[in-house]
C-alpha cells in the first residue's frame, strides 16, 4: 500500500458511526475488503486504524519477541488492549466501539490524520491541541529526526 495522503475533519454519530471522507476512502479502496484494526494509540490520546495488512506486518513483528521475559509480555498485552476488527460497510462506514471512543475522548467533531500507512482517529479539540504543542518543538525534532547523514536520514 502506498503511504495515505491528508487530514480530513468529520463527525461521528452517537453510536460510533463515522462516514469515510470520500478522497480518505477512494486511497483505502485496495484494502477496504480485508478490513482494518482499531486500537489506542501508545503515545497520543487517539486512535490509530490499521489497514489489516498492515497489522498482521506489525504483529509478525511483535510476535517475534520472547515471552519469557516480562517485559515483552506487559507490552504485549497494553500493545493489544483494547484492539478490535473493525469493517466499513457498504455506505462507506465504520463503527467506533464505544471502549475506544472512551479512550480517545471523541465527541461529536473528529480528525481523520494520515500517518502513512495508517489513520491516526482524533477528538477535534485533542488534534488541534496536539499539533498547537508540538508546533513549539517541530524544528528541532524534524532536525534531530530527518536531519542525519547516515541511512536512516532523508538529507
Amino acid at each position: 500500500m502506498n503511504s495515505l495522503i491528508g487530514t480530513y475533519e468529520c463527525k461521528v454519530d452517537s453510536k460510533g458511526r463515522l462516514m469515510l471522507p470520500a478522497p480518505l476512502k477512494k486511497q483505502l479502496m485496495p484494502v477496504l475488503e480485508k478490513g482494518f484494526v482499531l486500537k489506542r494509540a501508545v503515545f497520543q490520546p487517539c486512535l490509530e486504524l490499521y489497514p489489516m495488512d498492515e497489522w498482521e506486518a506489525l504483529m509478525q513483528k511483535v510476535n517475534k519477541l520472547n515471552r519469557f521475559k516480562k517485559k515483552n509480555n506487559d507490552f504485549i498485552r497494553r500493545f493489544t488492549a483494547g484492539v478490535k476488527i473493525i469493517e466499513v460497510d457498504n455506505s462507506g462506514r465504520l463503527l467506533i466501539p464505544k471502549d475506544l471512543v472512551v479512550f480517545a475522548n471523541i465527541s461529536k467533531e473528529i480528525v481523520l490524520s494520515s500517518a502513512i500507512n495508517i489513520v491516526e482517529v482524533w477528538d477535534k479539540d485533542r488534534y488541534e491541541k496536539a499539533i498547537d504543542d508540538a508546533a513549539l518543538d517541530f524544528a528541532d525534532l524534524a532536525e534531530e529526526v530527518m536531519g542525519q547523514d547516515d541511512e536512516d536520514g532523508i538529507s
